[in-house]
């Protein structure tokens, strides 16, 4: 059972959290997803999911089931084995009732190299992968990308434009975007005031090691945040902080 702690306590349904988690009725609204050890680290043995848990589960299916698309870096795509979303009965139904398209499809931010022609995200999605990259990606690659069925948007010269990445997602009609890192590409959304929601899970572990943080990229001034809720299953906290806009 999950259940709220802050703003108010009670136990939360289904219907609950499908609320909590759902994308407000906005042009543009783009959620980062993370799972954290108590002490930080962001991954085991170079993914996530060996700090994953139930709870973290729950709300990381939530926000990829109510999204319009969800957006990843490649070096994480590849280290994660992202294939595309195949929904379920469940995810199926979920999907109607909020009257999203039957399936999300994956966008990918490579610089290049990083994302191979033949990536299970886009050999194996059930539909269409988004591959954003700048013009500085060999064209051979970028043909060799939409080949394998993908659709390639050049979003910069040297280095891909996180904003112009989620304008043209905006444009595609994708506005509600479920972003499941990895860090650089998390640190160039900040960077560009692109975030509006942050969802936390601190899952009960101690790693140590050297894993690194959610987000890398350049220093910006700090923005406070507004915390939207606390949730936990008696091991896990589970956060939502939004971002201030404009």
């Amino acid at each position: 059972m999950i259940r709220e702690v802050w703003p108010s306590a009670r136990d939360l349904a289904e219907e609950d959290l499908e609320r909590l988690y759902s994308y407000p009725a906005d042009p543009r609204w783009l959620a980062v997803n993370f799972v954290s050890s108590t002490d930080g680290a962001i991954e085991v043995e170079g993914r996530s999911a060996g700090l994953s848990t139930p709870a973290d589960r729950v709300v990381y299916r939530l926000g990829n089931d109510l999204a319009d698309v969800v957006l990843v870096g490649a070096g994480t795509a590849m280290a994660e084995g992202f294939e595309g979303m195949r929904p379920d009965a469940a995810t199926a139904d979920r999907r109607r009732r909020f009257g999203l398209a039957p399936i999300a499809p994956v966008a990918v931010v490579t610089t290049g190299r990083s994302l191979p022609p033949d990536a299970p995200v886009i050999t194996k999605a059930a539909v269409p992968t988004l591959v954003f990259t700048s013009a500085a990606a060999p064209a051979e690659l970028r043909s060799a990308w939409a080949a394998n069925g993908a659709k390639v948007f050049v979003t910069g010269e040297t280095a891909v434009s996180a904003e112009r990445v989620v304008s043209t997602l905006v444009a595609e009609g994708l506005g509600r975007i479920d972003c499941e890192g990895g860090p650089r590409l998390f640190g160039s959304l900040i960077e560009a005031g692109m975030v509006d929601e942050f969802r936390l899970t601190v899952a009960p572990f101690l790693v140590a090691g050297a894993t690194g943080r959610a987000s890398l990229g350049e220093a910006v001034d700090p923005a406070e945040l507004e915390l939207a809720s606390v949730l936990t299953d008696g091991a896990s906290v589970l956060l939502r902080y939004l971002a201030p806009r404009g």
